[in-house]
């Protein structure tokens, strides 16, 4: 669907390959029923922990056509609310006597409603991914939102009221990152206060075998080896930052295309292993600290595989 050229709408269709297993359909469900009764979700996690993923899943439940925002420090409130894009030209040409021609041409600023206004007109699911990278200001047009169920409209946009009422079918479904730093900005607490926040840990070991099987084609077997290595490098506390299930995924995709298996024989798998998860794990790249990880790296491949 399409509203105008700034603003795509997205049908609310089922995501492929996604795993609901009772740990990821008891998130959604407490998050379609906090949707119901009135409130705005936030799923709050570190990257790698399925909020994205999880806010389109919860917004195909919700059955509503989605218009999605990514958070950028650039945004200002035009960038929600709309604004003036272009010119709309009106010609007229007045020929009633043949031998006398009259034009008349006007030339105004066109106004185009951009995502937030038409969520907010039509009663759609906005997904709001990583607003926190969005300045503090430009996120301010949300608190009446949210709150009063109207948002304030410029004087430029033209028309009657100065403000528009929420439809009743409008939900919003934000996602952050508490533990980025580079442009992310705290929320104001008056923003935060008026939705209800879901902190998204690492899935249960169940869910990450389900979902490396489901999104790189190994087999359980291989996926449980596989995650009972990224498990047991998350617990060894030597990590700089905990590995998440995207590391498993690198993994499998990589070794369907170099043509190795889940053995602690392969050199192919030893190597791809060792390199994503020294990757995905620390940041400073500090030497010591490398080996460290892959030390501890080659123990949990010997011990599972």
């Amino acid at each position: 669907m399409q509203i105008d050229e700034l603003t795509t709408v997205l049908e609310p269709r089922p995501l492929p390959n996604f795993v609901e297993t009772p740990q990821v359909k008891g998130i959604a469900e407490r998050a379609v029923a906090y949707i119901q009764a009135g409130f705005p979700i936030h799923f709050r996690g570190i990257s790698g922990t399925g909020k994205t993923t999880l806010a389109m899943h919860v917004a195909s439940k919700i059955g509503r056509p989605v218009v999605m925002i990514h958070g950028d420090e650039e945004f200002s409130s035009s960038d929600l609310i709309g604004g003036e894009y272009g010119y709309r030209v009106r010609k007229v040409v007045d020929n009633f006597i043949h031998s006398v021609l009259k034009t008349e041409e006007d030339m105004q600023r066109r106004w185009v409603d951009n995502r937030l206004t038409v969520a907010c007109k039509y009663g759609f699911t906005l997904i709001y991914d990583e607003f926190t990278r969005s300045r503090p200001e430009a996120n301010n047009t949300l608190l009446s939102v949210l709150q009063e169920k109207m948002l304030d409209l410029p004087a430029a946009r033209g028309g009657d009221e100065s403000y528009l009422r929420v439809h009743p079918d409008f939900t919003a479904i934000f996602t952050s990152n508490p533990e980025e730093y580079a442009g992310v900005y705290r929320s104001q607490d008056a923003l935060r206060d008026r939705m209800i926040t879901m902190d998204l840990t690492h899935f249960d070991r169940e869910t990450e075998m389900e979902i490396t099987q489901a999104k790189t084609g190994l087999s359980r077997d291989g996926s449980e080896k596989l995650i009972d290595i990224v498990r047991g490098l998350r617990e060894s506390g030597k990590c700089e930052y905990a590995p998440t299930i995207r590391g498993p995924m690198m993994i499998g995709k990589t070794l369907r295309v170099r043509g190795g298996g889940i053995s602690k024989d392969d050199p192919v798998f030893r190597e791809t292993a060792l390199e994503i998860l020294t990757s995905e794990t620390s940041r400073v790249g500090s030497r010591s600290h490398q080996a460290k990880i892959q030390e501890v790296l080659n123990t949990l491949i010997d011990k599972h595989c």
